[in-house]
């Protein structure tokens, strides 16, 4: 057990202007199990790289352990799982592999497969295991959920609470809160560590926004009183030490004496009207001012949409799922869940119109509108006033919608090639967002997108209640968003 401490830590990207990190100071216990959260582009992955030295830096992070990262790079995927696993940590026995994958849910079999022909889900566990095999290092895990299915989401967390000593960046609030005991959050003006797990943190951070705001409308009224006071004594003043002059009055000293004394009152009015203010500019640096997202779906004359009875998609003779039957009415917002593998985007496509080969029978309204968000993000390249343009949108619109959903405005100039995951993601969103649609289609819509930024969207759709049909494996926002869950075998 030690501490990893960080002093001063300052880092900026050649080249750019902007800090991601200034004179940052925090520590935390390698024996924590420590969840990281922040918005996109607020520098969780920078940090993990600069414990790694993989970057520069002013400052100091003292740790006495070494970091192994996860996801890492597998640069002979033909080989062996099994011998893939034992050359990560050849200290370990056959068996120690053996009972690590097990604990992660890792079938047998696979261990004696190519790696490349598991499943994302079977590659991210056997691997998750293997560095845990290592004895001495602290784990930095980055994102090992993102397409991962419910089943495998609780499998790593009822895996992760098992272990200690590792710094988890994850954006699923379940898994957050069935693992970690510490969070570390990188907010806008500062960086904490609270004991706890996300759920509890998240409380506090509403308990803190909603004092700071109170505080912050009670400032607010206390200025403008005081600024009103001010000038009323400045001018009751003024117009006293006026009477002075002339051939009838009575005692000049006296008044002058009144008129100096309000002209002191006034000024410490002002005083004190200057230590509020400056009491209120410490106010409200943490606040996510995100906005209201605006959502206006379009509404269809009829209440059937569409409607699924035994439809199996198929890809040559290989059927991409089971039989399936559903509907869907107008302002239902209906989610399907299911293993990886079991057909679920093979569907979401049929429902938007490619020309899959399927049986059973399928109908949809003909003039039905439909927003679509694929999980594909690497089609975006260009500008965002050429994406905007290309697909219809108003483009004022969707940069507001980034905006609101913290994207930088020194982004807007950049070539979407060149954004992060998440970031591309947030452009599907906003150019969905903006869309009018009878029907939002969205295919694991929030992969490598912030925890904040999913809140936000969750409350969007409570609020206007959009019709939609997607797949999302994060179970707080299903419970949060859906009104249905469909499961597929």
């Amino acid at each position: 057990m030690s501490l990893i401490q960080v002093q001063h830590l300052t880092f900026a990207y050649p080249g750019t202007y902007d800090a991601i990190f200034e004179d940052a100071g925090f520590q935390f216990d390698t024996a924590w199990r420590l969840g990281f959260t922040g918005r996109n582009g607020r520098g969780k992955t920078t940090f993990l790289r600069l414990l790694l030295g993989e970057y520069e830096y002013r400052g100091t992070i003292s740790a006495g352990v070494r970091f192994d990262y996860f996801p890492f790079h597998v640069t002979d995927p033909a080989q062996m799982t099994l011998e893939i696993l034992c050359g990560v940590c050849p200290a370990a026995e056959e068996w120690e592999v053996l009972r690590e994958t097990s604990l992660l849910e890792v079938e047998v079999e696979a261990l004696y497969r190519p790696f490349a022909t598991l499943s994302p889900g079977e590659q991210t566990k056997a691997l998750l295991a293997a560095l845990f095999l290592r004895e001495g290092r602290f784990l930095l895990i980055d994102e090992p959920t993102n397409h991962l299915d419910a089943a495998a989401r609780q499998a790593v967390g009822r895996y992760l609470r098992q272990k200690s000593g590792f710094l988890l960046v994850s954006h699923d609030r379940a898994l957050l809160d069935s693992c970690v005991d510490h969070i570390l959050s990188i907010n806008k003006a500062n960086i904490e560590v609270q004991s706890g797990n996300f759920s509890s943190w998240w409380a506090n951070k509403q308990l803190e926004d909603r004092f700071e705001l109170e505080q912050n409308a009670r400032l607010k009224k206390e200025i403008k009183r005081l600024e009103v006071t001010a000038r009323e004594k400045a001018g009751w003043s003024d117009r006293v030490e006026a009477t002075k002059i002339g051939n009838h009055v009575a005692d000049r000293g006296h008044i002058g004496h009144l008129a100096a004394k309000t002209m002191a009152r006034s000024k410490a009015i002002e005083k004190r009207n200057e230590s509020k203010i400056e009491e209120k500019s410490a106010l409200l640096k943490n606040i996510e001012q995100s906005g209201n997202i605006k959502l206006v779906p379009l509404r269809f004359h009829s209440d059937l949409l569409l409607e699924l009875r035994d439809v199996t998609v198929f890809y040559g003779d290989a059927p991409a799922c089971a039989p399936l039957s559903l509907q869907l009415r107008q302002g239902e917002r209906l989610a399907l869940t299911g293993k990886n593998g079991c057909g679920k985007s093979s569907i979401l496509k049929l429902l938007c119109g490619e020309a899959l080969t399927y049986t059973g029978e399928f109908w949809r309204q003909p003039q039905l509108v439909i927003s679509h968000v694929s999980q594909d993000t690497s089609q975006l390249r260009g500008s965002l006033r050429e994406y905007a343009e290309s697909c219809g949108v108003d483009e004022s619109l969707f940069k507001a919608l980034l905006r609101q959903l913290d994207f930088a405005r020194v982004q807007f100039e950049k070539d979407m090639a060149a954004f992060s995951e998440g970031q591309k993601k947030k452009v599907l969103l906003a150019r969905s967002l903006a869309e009018r649609a009878h029907l939002y289609v969205w295919d694991e819509p929030l992969n490598y997108v912030d925890v904040l930024s999913r809140l936000q969207i969750e409350a969007l759709i409570r609020e206007h209640r959009p019709t939609m049909l997607f797949v999302e494996h994060d179970a707080a926002f299903r419970k949060g968003a859906a009104t249905r869950e469909i499961v597929m075998p």
